[in-house]
């Protein structure tokens, strides 16, 4: 899968395709229903499929202190997508020179001009340009004159409810990890690098592989039982994992702290997708680290329980 950075890095020869457009926010079944939509017309024009992204999402760049929590983060957006089978991403800064372009505007220079669309999909309720001003009526309109058709997909439905990004968020906050499963239709996962973190659980005789999460994660900060995918163990390994802020240390930035039972001592520098299977206990500060450190011995032998792994 290509990812196209900006406008300006958009090349004669990525003229002529198929586009979907979107936040994308945890590819959710809904989402998958525009993308097979795409994906089937890729096939039958014999063209790229193209998605086009944002970051900052518009709702992180008008009012990003009450934006909603990220699904996935880009990272991971970008590992969905290709998974898919998506052949190119256009990713497009949001800026306040994107958010002032006017509907009519946009359609003609990034659609018409910069992809030489053939068709468009997204959802029936899609709204773009200056103040939202343009809807799917405005680009059927556009489109018929430009020589792209316009797909307006209806919302997919669970037991009446809408498959949505906010239904997902409301089950990872919750934590219901069995419903944001139905609704994303696979387990949900955190996507990241393994950065150096303070080497506490290691001190403590449980080393941890740390993701640095750089946007609000949706899954509610506690403790789970996990399982761990990396290059090297693309099966998955089991282990125990702590999400947010630590609040025994004093720390603000949120992190996912994961042991890996048996696995490697470092794993520095290494993707890494960590799914978590079961929900354990909220996040707590503790007076002293001994005090941690029963606990997540603690942690690690009721996650080891709940997989079955002789203790």
């Amino acid at each position: 899968m290509e990812l196209i950075r900006g406008l300006h890095n958009l090349a004669p020869g990525h003229r002529g395709c198929v586009v979907s457009i979107g936040n994308f926010d945890g590819l959710h079944l809904g989402h998958q229903a525009l993308i097979g939509r795409l994906l089937a017309l890729s096939q039958q024009h014999g063209l790229p499929s193209t998605v086009m992204v944002f970051e900052p999402t518009p709702r992180e760049f008008f009012a990003p202190q009450s934006a909603p929590p990220r699904i996935a983060g880009f990272r991971g957006k970008l590992r969905l997508l290709q998974r898919a089978g998506i052949d190119r991403v256009l990713l497009l800064r949001f800026d306040r020179r994107l958010a002032n372009l006017p509907a009519a505007d946009f359609v003609q220079r990034i659609l018409v001009e910069g992809l030489g669309a053939r068709a468009v999909v997204v959802g029936d309720d899609f709204r773009f340009g200056h103040q939202r001003g343009g809807d799917v009526a405005l680009l059927r309109r556009i489109g018929a004159e430009a020589g792209f058709s316009v797909d307006g997909l209806g919302c997919v439905m669970i037991d009446e409810h809408r498959y949505s990004s906010t239904a997902v968020r409301e089950a990872l906050a919750l934590p219901d990890l069995e419903q944001a499963g139905r609704l994303l239709g696979r387990r949900y996962r955190v996507f990241g690098r393994v950065r150096r973190g303070l080497q506490l659980g290691r001190e403590l005789g449980m080393p941890t592989a740390n993701l640095v999460l750089r946007h609000r994660p949706a899954l509610a900060h506690g403790v789970y039982a996990v399982k761990a995918y990396w290059p090297e163990r693309p099966q998955g390994a089991a282990g125990v994992a702590s999400l947010g802020v630590r609040p025994t240390l004093g720390l603000t930035a949120c992190l996912l702290e994961t042991h890996v039972f048996g696995g490697p001592l470092s794993l520095y520098g290494v993707e890494m997708e960590i799914e978590p299977w079961h929900y354990l206990r909220p996040q707590q500060r503790f007076d002293t680290l001994d005090a941690l450190a029963a606990q997540m011995q603690v942690d690690g032998e009721q996650a080891k329980s709940f997989f079955n792994i002789g203790l």
